[in-house]
């Protein structure tokens, strides 16, 4: 089996940072691209950013100056770095990760998700 455990969510005034980490453990061979997601009451859930395991990062542009994500394959970790947070940005964040167990080909595997609330 494959876990995703995202930390670093809560409470943060408007203007102010957080920094998710997202960790994957269990049994597999390779993680291929890793990224974040957001869910705001409401609506569908929205690609924050990814990043390929080579280091080649996409963000969606609600958040592009605001947000750096950045991993650490050696730990199989995906971070997002998130500043001068809006109340917008209010969601459930979801860490995914593209798998590698058996074979040649990958599956996507999600995180529990991680609260991040902005008060105005």
């Amino acid at each position: 089996q494959v876990q995703l455990v995202e930390s670093g969510g809560g409470l943060v005034q408007a203007g102010g940072s957080l920094r998710l980490s997202c960790a994957a453990s269990g049994s597999f061979f390779s993680i291929n691209a890793m990224g974040w997601y957001r869910q705001a009451p409401g609506k569908q859930r929205e690609l924050v950013a990814t990043i390929t395991r080579g280091g080649s990062t996409n963000y969606a542009d609600s958040v592009k100056d605001r947000c750096t994500i950045s991993r650490d394959n050696a730990k199989n970790t995906v971070y997002l770095q998130m500043y001068s947070l809006k109340p917008e940005d209010t969601a459930v964040y979801y860490c995914k990760a593209e798998v590698r167990r058996f074979g040649v080909s990958f599956t996507d595997y999600w995180g529990q998700g991680t609260q991040v609330t902005v008060s105005s």
